[in-house]
């Protein structure tokens, strides 16, 4: 559906262990920002399709391995892809490299809510729209 979208990432002290190491949940900050500035590369900014369509994504599930670690001051890469989407979901494969070398992977499955009582909904037809016409 889309191709990867990737988005680069600094590794700062504050991201990291007392010995030089990214702790384990600043992955899941750094595929977060990732989902973000996909979503502002396409056109949506979160808080508009809060406040004007009372859409919202949260992380519904997620699967991940770690295979090296990355340390401070390390220059990163996230890939994002899109695996399907689904009425009220868009699973994602992602990947953390560093100078092309696979740090940390996951599939994480982000639900569409509505914004006002966090149930599910389908992702709007214009979002869905747009997601296609990146292919």
């Amino acid at each position: 559906m889309v191709d990867k979208f990737d988005w680069p990432v600094r590794v700062y002290y504050e991201d990291t262990d007392s010995g030089g190491v990214v702790y384990h949940s600043n992955y899941l900050n750094f595929m977060e920002r990732a989902r973000t500035e996909w979503l502002r590369s396409l056109g949506f900014e979160q808080n508009e399709l809060m406040g004007q369509h009372h859409c919202i994504f949260a992380v519904h599930s997620l699967n991940m391995n770690f295979k090296r670690p990355a340390r401070f001051n390390d220059a990163l890469l996230v890939q994002s892809e899109i695996l399907k989407v689904a009425g009220a979901s868009i699973q994602f494969d992602q990947k953390v490299l560093r100078d092309g070398e696979l740090l940390c992977k996951a599939e994480v499955k982000v639900a569409c809510l509505n914004s006002n009582g966090f149930r599910p909904m389908s992702i709007p037809s214009f979002m869905i729209t747009r997601m296609q016409g990146e292919c």
